[in-house]
């Protein structure tokens, strides 16, 4: 992996009224790595981010891209110095076609001054096609799936030049299927020496994913290790504070009586099935 340091944030702070949102966080980013940012609900990853991509202004510190000093104005400003942003809720238009998605707000035009929607579709697709995913960018967003609305979010930021794209729990609405063809654009992105802040709280995936993870609590900063480095259980010990002997502790509960039994139901989705719940019981 690339050592070059893109980003730096030193010593991030950020209070609202009666809040202490960020207190001294450092965080830092390679070119072409997968940086994991991980802490429980209230941590501060939210608006760690938020002051990257110019929707918050920090309150102190200091932020360095490719090592010059830099105050981020606003999202704009953000984006013109290679920050995308993916949220959980997509930004799309779902009555436009994907790859007028894409280039929304910016489309290009002939002489006329009309849209070139040759040009629109064309530009759109290698961007798609770059990242080996199977999408047609006249289709209209409604009618793609979350992944493939994902696919077009990357799209629209890497067609504004994003080198620093920050995913926003990627896998909340996805299957496992769709989760393995994000983490193949992902390493596809990598190789391209896109950087990528990934927040998540399913901690299996960040071990296949991630290079590095930083760890916040409480809006300070914990700590950061290589991902080979370091155990789930020392991660979860790190975000909480505390030892966790089990993640899901396990509880002693007597079944009982059987209160539901299905047998050979079948209709236009279901084929000959058989099931049976006891009270007391996780089925």
């Amino acid at each position: 992996m690339n050592n070059d340091i893109v980003l730096q944030m030193l010593h991030i702070s950020k209070t609202f009224p009666g809040v202490v949102a960020l207190d001294n966080v450092d965080f830092q980013l390679r070119k072409g790595e997968v940086h994991i940012l991980l802490g429980e609900n209230g941590a501060g990853k939210s608006t760690l981010v938020k002051i990257l991509s110019g929707a918050y202004q920090k309150t102190s510190g200091e932020i360095y891209f490719n090592k010059i000093n830099t105050e981020i104005k606003d999202p704009k400003h953000a984006q013109h110095l290679g920050v995308g942003i993916i949220y959980q809720e997509l930004n799309l238009v779902s009555h436009l076609s994907a790859g007028e998605n894409i280039f929304l707000g910016r489309e290009p035009g002939n002489k006329l001054g009309i849209i070139d929607y040759k040009k629109l579709f064309g530009e759109s697709q290698k961007l798609i096609d770059d990242l080996k995913v199977d999408i047609d960018t006249c289709r209209l967003v409604k009618d793609l799936g979350v992944a493939q609305q994902q696919m077009v979010e990357v799209a629209k930021a890497l067609s504004l030049n994003a080198q620093i794209l920050i995913m926003d729990e990627p896998t909340s609405a996805l299957t496992d299927q769709e989760i393995k063809e994000l983490f193949a654009t992902i390493r596809c992105l990598k190789s391209k020496g896109v950087s990528i802040i990934y927040i998540s709280h399913r901690l299996e995936e960040l071990f296949e994913i991630g290079d590095r993870v930083t760890v916040l609590r409480d809006g300070k900063y914990v700590g950061t290790h290589n991902i080979q480095d370091v155990t789930k259980s020392e991660l979860i010990n790190m975000m909480v504070n505390r030892e966790l002997k089990e993640q899901f502790p396990k509880q002693t509960v007597k079944i009982d009586d059987e209160i539901l039994r299905l047998e050979e139901v079948t209709n236009q989705h279901l084929h000959k099935i058989n099931l049976s719940l006891h009270r007391g019981e996780i089925l």
